[in-house]
C-alpha cells in the first residue's frame, strides 16, 4: 500500500462527507421516512465507497456516485421483508378483534326470509324454498316440477320481487 495513495483517498473521502453527508441523509430521510435507517444508508454509502477506493476504483464524479450507491441501499431496504409476528404484535398490546355483528344480522335475516317464504303464494313458495333452503339449480328445480328452465326461473323471479315486499313491509312493520 502506498501511504501518499492511501492519504489521498481519505482526503477525498472526508470532504465529500462534510460536502454531501447532511444531502444525502435528507434525500435517504425522504425515501425512508425513518431516522435511524437514513443515517445507516448514508454511513453505508460511505463504507462502500472507501471499499471501492481502496480497491484502486476511480470516482469521476463523487456527488454522482453517492447518490447511486445510496439508491441501491435504499432499493435494496425496501426489498427487506418486514414481517410481523403475531407473538410480538401480542407483547405490543395488539389484540385481534372478531365482529360478528354483521354475521349474526344476517342469519337473522335469513331466518325471517325463510319464515316470510311461508306467507307467499303456493306457487312461489316451492320455488323459493328449493333455490334458497335447498340451493337447488334450475337445472334440478325444473326436472323435480316438471317445467320448463325458464318457467322456473320466471317463477323464481316473481317469487324473490314478492318476498322483497314482504321482507319490506316486516322490516317497516317492526320500526313503529
Amino acid at each position: 500500500m502506498d501511504p501518499n495513495k492511501d492519504k489521498q483517498r481519505q482526503e477525498i473521502l472526508t470532504s465529500a462527507h462534510h460536502e454531501f453527508e447532511k444531502k444525502l441523509a435528507m434525500y435517504a430521510f425522504f425515501k425512508t421516512h425513518n431516522h435511524a435507517t437514513s443515517q445507516d444508508l448514508v454511513q453505508d454509502t460511505f463504507i462502500k465507497t472507501w471499499n471501492y477506493l481502496v480497491k484502486g476504483g476511480d470516482i469521476v464524479t463523487m456527488k454522482a456516485f453517492l447518490y447511486h450507491i445510496l439508491n441501491n441501499l435504499i432499493v435494496d431496504e425496501y426489498r427487506k421483508r418486514k414481517t410481523t409476528s403475531l407473538d410480538v404484535l401480542l407483547e405490543k398490546g395488539y389484540e385481534p378483534g372478531i365482529d360478528d355483528s354483521s354475521r349474526l344480522f344476517d342469519f337473522l335475516d335469513g331466518k325471517s326470509l325463510i319464515l316470510l317464504i311461508n306467507k307467499l303464494p303456493p306457487k312461489y313458495q316451492k320455488v323459493m324454498n328449493m333455490k334458497y333452503v335447498q340451493l337447488l339449480s334450475l337445472e334440478e328445480m325444473s326436472l323435480i316440477l316438471g317445467k320448463t328452465k325458464n318457467t322456473v326461473a320466471v317463477n323464481a323471479h316473481r317469487g324473490l320481487e314478492k318476498l322483497k315486499l314482504l321482507y319490506e313491509e316486516s322490516v317497516g312493520g317492526n320500526k313503529n
